[in-house]
């Protein structure tokens, strides 16, 4: 670390949690603040000042990395606080347009802003594959740069204060939905007497099959979409295959019932129209 910084770290959830641990044992000055006081001990214990308010923290740094809920808690906890030439890093997550609305509150008060988003497994922001997405100003991104890469590499993606949770989210929407069908299919697997174990094996070639997954169907939306007619009628049928071995081994269907329902969606929309709806489509038309 060529630079000497000075930081403090409001919101003492996982990720606050662990951005403080990592930043005190790379010798940054830290300061803490927690709505609830007594998550501070740790980091007192590991060398960092706990502040009393969350504007006393700001008053004792230039950069204040947020780790809060969403981006509503930032009003509340920054609203005491002189921004004037403060830097603050919201790592919060929330949605593009309530992240481009929170960089307005800040810039209106003084302070400089940079969008940040944690891309990673749980508080693991160090794990090999981790990232943290970055938009806002370019040269706020490069000034800060060192210092938010002691805690994982970044991905700047422009100067758009909303695009790095737009990306962020997208890739949580995918997330979300793997996570629950892997629950689904290791309840399956449990309650049918199978063996995880074995499961697991079954999928260790998995990553690279779902990039593979990812960059085909990928270039099929840049061409209008995947699948005819027979796709989706196969993939409808798929579905309620899933949905019979669920309801056999007694577990619960419903998340690939949803999934079933846009493909009938397609199929619908596709006799509607008398062309092929892709799932996508269906997607996009939902607003």
């Amino acid at each position: 670390m060529t630079a000497k910084y000075s930081v403090a770290v409001l919101g003492l959830g996982p990720m606050g949690r662990a951005t403080a641990r990592i930043l005190l044992a790379a010798g940054v000055d830290v300061t803490v603040w927690n709505r609830s006081a007594g998550k501070t001990e740790e980091f007192t214990a590991l060398g960092a000042t706990a502040a009393a308010t969350a504007a006393e923290a700001v008053a004792a740094n230039d950069t204040v990395l947020l780790s809060l809920i969403h981006y509503d808690a930032m009003y509340g906890v920054l609203e005491g606080a002189d921004l004037n030439g403060k830097t603050i890093v919201n790592l919060s997550s929330d949605s593009p347009a309530n992240t481009s609305k929170g960089a307005g509150w800040v810039l209106d008060r003084g302070g400089r802003f940079l969008t940040g988003a944690y891309m990673t497994q749980s508080d693991d922001i160090q794990h090999p594959v981790s990232r943290m997405y970055v938009s806002g100003p370019a040269a706020l991104h490069k000034e800060l740069q060192e210092l938010l890469e002691l805690l994982t590499p970044t991905e700047y993606l422009g100067e758009d204060y909303g695009v790095a949770q737009l990306y962020y989210q997208a890739n949580l929407a995918m997330f979300h939905a793997f996570l629950i069908s892997l629950e689904q299919a290791l309840a399956m697997i449990q309650r049918s007497g199978g063996d995880i174990d074995r499961f697991l094996s079954l999928r260790e070639n998995e990553p690279q099959s779902l990039k593979d997954f990812s960059y085909f169907f990928a270039e099929q939306v840049k061409q209008g979409g995947w699948g005819d007619l027979a796709n989706l009628r196969m993939m409808h049928a798929g579905a309620q295959h899933v949905i019979d071995a669920a309801d056999e081994a007694g577990v619960d269907s419903a998340i690939t019932k949803t999934i079933q329902d846009y493909y009938q969606r397609a199929l619908d929309a596709s006799d509607k129209t008398g062309r092929v709806v892709p799932v996508h489509q269906i997607f996009s038309q939902a607003g």
